[in-house]
């Protein structure tokens, strides 16, 4: 083919993609456009964490990631489900056209994911006091910001899923993803500069001060664009049924959150703060390749839950042989660059943070493991089987707390990176085989 054919051709498909309303180009360009904000969203975070560890030094650095950590776990597991639900739930009700339960939905859900965010923070702040002889110093204000940002990082998580599932990206993870680090640097880089002492506490509070203003932002942004695309009307709650749904959602999200952090809280015992610093530098290097996997699940779950209740068959799995393919070869792609680039980018956190370098590759492996199958535990959790996608991330996470309980001890850092990447593979297995067996669908990118 002439070279003036294959760039008319390229022309086409590309013109294609951009322009057709079919649901494959339109989950496509919504993964694209969730990948391209969270990877900038990295570049900044990455950036803001380069220099909070330069200017705190790695001691103050591993104190912030400790209770930052603290702050993801807590905030992802406040709303009880809630939060999560939004792509099955407003799916199912846009379905069945039921404009009562979805106004009802629309509303409660965020109320809830808030108030139970607020009894949260209460809960860790009577905790917090009652343990405060036994929490070191260092600790003890970081902590008590992070509590403070719990209301509205559970609202955030709600109101994130309920734009998703209008297609919605941009108002889903702006707020979050650009404008949220764009002000904790903002506010960083100032105060340096004015000769403020940057500690773990004041990273804490920057941290707060964005979380805060950029839920303030979305909130504006979902209440303008939800009254232009749904009618004014009665409201009808089903709190029951919600959390009945909701709960096994809870332990999906629960155990996936436990499975993601518990190394760093594991850590914790048996490492200074410095190492644990090292130890999140080498994960967050690794953090595009778990953006693909994000992008390509924000765009595809809804979808998942739509056709699976609108009985398309052929849809479903035409959906998921896409969302796996979409996952792993951009994962893979970004693995490469990354590990070949992994050394001099840690290098730039100061001295001794290249020391975790190694540590990539290891988590490298469980990464990849779970972007050769896509969103599976999304798929699961969209067509009902919640509990079963549950009982496969516990699985999972006590299979990597017992390897670290066994393995930090002895091998410290690297010990934590092969009890994740062993736990992520064991995740990974046990998705496939749950998918073919109870669904009779391929989660793997090959083989089809």
């Amino acid at each position: 083919m002439h070279w003036r054919e294959r760039a008319d051709a390229l022309a086409g498909q590309i013109k294609h993609l951009l322009l057709d309303r079919g649901d494959h180009s339109i989950a496509r360009r919504m993964a694209g456009t969730a990948f391209s904000i969270r990877v900038f969203s990295a570049a900044i975070v990455y950036l803001s964490q380069i220099l909070l560890a330069r200017w705190m030094g790695a001691h103050e650095f591993g104190v912030y990631v400790y209770v930052w950590t603290w702050l993801i776990l807590m905030g992802g597991l406040a709303p009880l489900g809630i939060a999560y639900s939004t792509q099955r739930f407003i799916p199912e009700y846009t379905a069945a056209k039921d404009r009562d339960r979805l106004r009802g939905f629309l509303l409660g859900s965020r109320a809830l994911s808030f108030g139970l965010g607020a009894l949260a923070a209460i809960a860790g702040l009577a905790l917090l006091l009652l343990l405060r002889g036994r929490i070191d110093a260092h600790y003890l204000v970081p902590f008590l910001i992070a509590l403070a940002c719990l209301p509205a990082f559970a609202l955030s998580s709600a109101q994130d899923g309920i734009a998703r599932s209008y297609n919605w990206v941009l108002a889903a993870l702006v707020p979050g993803f650009v404008a949220q680090p764009l002000i904790v640097l903002a506010i960083v880089v100032t105060e340096h500069f004015l000769g403020t002492e940057i500690d773990a506490a004041f990273a804490m509070a920057a941290t707060a001060i964005a979380i805060w203003s950029s839920v303030v932002l979305q909130t504006a942004v979902l209440e303008r664009r939800l009254g232009a695309h749904i009618e004014p009307g009665p409201r009808r709650y089903e709190v029951g049924h919600w959390f009945r749904t909701a709960l096994p959602i809870l332990l999906v999200d629960g155990f996936y959150f436990l499975l993601t952090y518990v190394d760093i809280l594991v850590l914790k015992a048996f490492v200074d703060p410095e190492e644990i610093g090292t130890y999140y530098a080498a994960t967050k290097t690794l953090v595009l390749i778990s953006f693909v996997y994000y992008a390509v699940s924000a765009s595809y779950a809804h979808r998942f839950s739509e056709a699976h209740f609108s009985g398309e068959r052929e849809k479903l799995e035409s959906f998921v042989a896409d969302a796996s393919r979409w996952t792993f070869w951009p994962a893979l792609a970004f693995a490469l660059v990354l590990l070949a680039l992994g050394k001099p980018i840690l290098m730039l956190f100061g001295e001794g943070f290249a020391d975790g370098y190694p540590l990539m590759f290891v988590l490298a492996v469980g990464l990849l493991a779970r972007a050769s199958m896509g969103p599976g535990e999304r798929l699961l959790i969209m067509v009902g089987q919640q509990r079963l996608c549950a009982a496969i991330y516990a699985a999972a996470f006590f299979t990597n707390l017992a390897l670290c309980l066994v393995l930090v001890p002895h091998f410290g850092l690297m010990g934590a990176a092969a009890s994740t990447a062993t736990a992520v593979v064991v995740e990974s297995v046990l998705l496939f085989v749950a998918a073919k067996r109870r669904l009779g669908l391929h989660l793997f990118f090959w083989g089809r």
